[in-house]
């Protein structure tokens, strides 16, 4: 088991001074004569102070050392500054797919491409701008412009970013999710959305089975009646001519045109706040929350933090496992904007073999890779030693991110993929579509610890009381605005959905709905999600303390533990695991698990009740379903708390109702 706390790595001077970091703190020093020494703890944690204490200066700062463009001049960085409702750099005119084909030159790579049916390619700038001009140009003869909504149901794919480029290039707005996504679950976002273009794929290939998603197509087609156009990219079987409907265009008519030279395309001038594209929550309960973000929001915060929190340079291939239904696509995209090289993988990080993510990195010549602690979980459980197999030489860092870190994820990734790397955990969400802590390449790396805030991100741990502590496990807040807030909620008129969501606990303060802890040097700790916590004798515990010791027991493949408040002030919590193939959850197991968890931690965390499952549900985007078992275990009709079609596997929750609806073990009423 890792040890909490150690050490271990520390950058090299040579990796210091090579930073992008490093470089802003020097240019601060030399244009605005502010100096703050980077290297250390104290020197991060001032000038991340001044970051978010002095905002005009500091993201006024971001935009001239990324020479961000507009063909109008800001008057000013904020206009309003309170949260909800701040207003940034107001006058300014942009767009982001122009910030992005700003780097188009001949004889070098956008991005890389590898799925389970066709090996690692390469897409030019110039093939990438080429397409985007011209399938911009099409859908303005389609009669798209500026406002409309164009969604997608497509794979990690260059297709979805070329979509997404000449789309927001138009000022119309985008949004996608994954061809594995069901009905329900596509039409709980589009249908909010009431899009005039839907892109789409005839299906999908995953651990070598081929899934057709053409009759699930002609549904979600048929119940959107906004729909004028669908572009139908033959992905599953390229001969396939089929159309899904009367309005279907195939993806290659649409590139039957002239190229459009870039000095011949107009790029819509918007403002900084103008919509981009609009995420949605893990719709885990009722409608997914449709979360607008803007041009200039995410321009300036993905370039900050392209830079800052990964240490992204120009040219360089960077890789994160996603898909286009998680936030974590944007990201990667986005990495465009610093002239990074995104590689987009499309299928099953495990197939035909856990190593084929590695084999990728060895190819490609990946310096960032980056997955979740599940993905880590399941590299262990399959014995794989990735320094033995692959060349790893360009491999700088590794990123984890999208759920808890323990010391032991971190401690595998040192001794199994590389000694000399930059291990950086991190936290943020599709609220912010960005990082709220995460790493920064000049400092040590200490097991299970994010090493900082972001800078720019005014992050705190707030107890009950609504004070800031150190030391302790609060409720994770933002108590300055950021560029890449949410503008609103799509369909949110008088924003009381968008203020209810962040702003009800600590009116002014954005609640992000995590249990956070710093410590004296600035290091931080997310500690799951706040609404499913575990409150045992009035001490708050977050459900990843008991993930992170279940994950040492060879017995235990998955867990998921959840805390019921009953009436009359009693609780009654029961942990759930899915065990290993061969083993039984006997009497003996039973008391190991409690005596370790006792032992770990204290008797708090030792649940009332143990009990085996087939299965632990998952969001898509690979979240424990914590909230809406919780939420069934109460009583709550299944079918209003946990959406089926955005459920990784539905079956799961069969168990959970089941249990529910035959269990004596606890009571609803006194």
């Amino acid at each position: 088991m890792g040890n909490e706390g150690e050490l271990l790595w520390k950058p090299g001077r040579e990796r210091i001074e090579a930073s992008r970091i490093f470089a802003f703190a020097r240019w601060l020093e030399e244009r605005r004569g502010l100096k703050f020494d980077v290297t250390t703890h104290a020197g991060y944690d001032a000038l991340w102070r001044w970051s978010v204490t002095d905002l005009e200066g500091f993201w006024s700062a971001i935009w001239e050392f990324f020479g961000m463009q507009s063909s109008a001049p800001w008057e000013r960085v904020l206009g309003r500054r309170e949260m909800p409702g701040a207003e940034w750099f107001p006058g300014a005119r942009l767009n982001y797919a122009e910030h992005i084909l700003r780097h188009e030159r001949p004889g070098v790579e956008a991005l890389f491409f590898l799925s389970e049916r066709r090996p690692l390619s390469v897409l030019s700038w110039e093939e990438l701008g080429s397409r985007v001009r011209v399938l911009a140009t099409r859908l303005r003869e389609l009669g798209v412009k500026r406002g409309d909504r164009v969604v997608a149901c497509l794979p990690n794919a260059p297709e979805a970013a070329i979509a997404m480029l000449a789309t927001t290039s138009l000022g119309a707005i985008w949004s996608s999710c994954g061809p594995d996504f069901g009905i329900r679950g596509v039409l709980d976002r589009f249908s909010q959305l009431e899009p005039r273009i839907l892109f789409c794929v005839d299906g999908y290939q995953y651990g070598g089975k081929p899934f057709s998603r053409k009759a699930e197509l002609r549904e979600i087609i048929a119940k959107l009646p906004s729909l004028e156009r669908v572009v139908q990219v033959p992905y599953l079987d390229p001969q396939d001519r089929e159309r899904l409907s009367d309005r279907t265009l195939f993806w290659d008519e649409l590139f039957d045109h002239p190229p459009v030279p870039a000095s011949e395309f107009r790029f819509e001038q918007l403002p900084f706040d103008h919509p981009l594209w609009i995420l949605f929550s893990s719709g885990t309960t009722g409608l997914p929350k449709p979360i607008v973000h803007s041009h200039g929001g995410i321009i300036i915060e993905q370039l900050k933090h392209l830079a800052f929190n990964f240490d992204v340079h120009a040219r360089e291939r960077m890789f994160f496992f996603t898909t286009t239904g998680w936030m974590m696509w944007n990201f990667v995209v986005s990495g465009l904007l610093s002239d990074a090289v995104p590689v987009l993988y499309d299928g099953n990080p495990t197939y035909p073999d856990p190593g084929v993510l590695w084999q990728m990195v060895e190819q490609s010549g990946a310096s960032l890779f980056g997955a979740s602690p599940t993905y880590i979980s399941m590299l262990q459980q399959a014995g794989i030693v990735p320094k033995d197999r692959f060349d790893l030489s360009k491999l700088k860092s590794v990123t984890l991110a999208g759920s808890p870190v323990t010391p032991e994820h971190v401690r595998w990734v040192y001794d199994n993929v590389k000694r000399d790397l930059w291990v950086a955990a991190g936290s943020g969400g599709t609220d912010i579509c960005s990082g709220i802590v995460g790493g920064v390449v000049t400092l040590p790396v200490y097991a299970g610890e994010i090493q900082a805030r972001s800078l720019g991100v005014a992050a705190h741990a707030f107890n009950e009381h609504g004070e800031p502590v150190i030391d302790e496990v609060g409720e994770l807040v933002i108590t300055q605005p950021m560029p890449s807030m949410p503008v609103c909620f799509w369909n949110d008129p008088d924003g009381k959905r968008y203020r209810e969501s962040y702003f009800e606990e600590f009116p002014g303060v954005w609640r992000h709905g995590d249990f956070f802890k710093l410590n004296s040097r600035g290091g931080a700790y997310v500690l799951g999600r706040s609404d499913a916590t575990l409150n045992r004798y009035g001490v708050r515990i977050g459900t990843a303390e008991i993930y992170r010791t279940l994950a040492t027991l060879e017995e235990i493949e998955d867990s998921l533990i959840v805390n019921l408040d009953l009436p009359g002030g009693r609780f009654f919590m029961p942990l759930f695991v899915k065990l290993k193939e061969g083993f039984t959850l006997d009497e003996a197991l039973d008391q190991k698990i409690r005596q370790t968890l006792r032992k770990e931690y204290s008797p708090r965390h030792a649940p009332d009740k143990i009990y085996a499952v087939p299965g632990i549900p998952y969001t898509l985007t690979g979240k424990k379903m914590e909230v809406p078992v919780r939420r069934i275990l109460m009583g709550f009709p299944p079918e209003k708390v946990a959406n089926r079609d955005a459920t990784a596997n539905p079956q799961a929750l069969d168990w959970f109702i089941e249990y529910f609806r035959t269990q004596k073990d606890y009571s609803l009423t006194e």
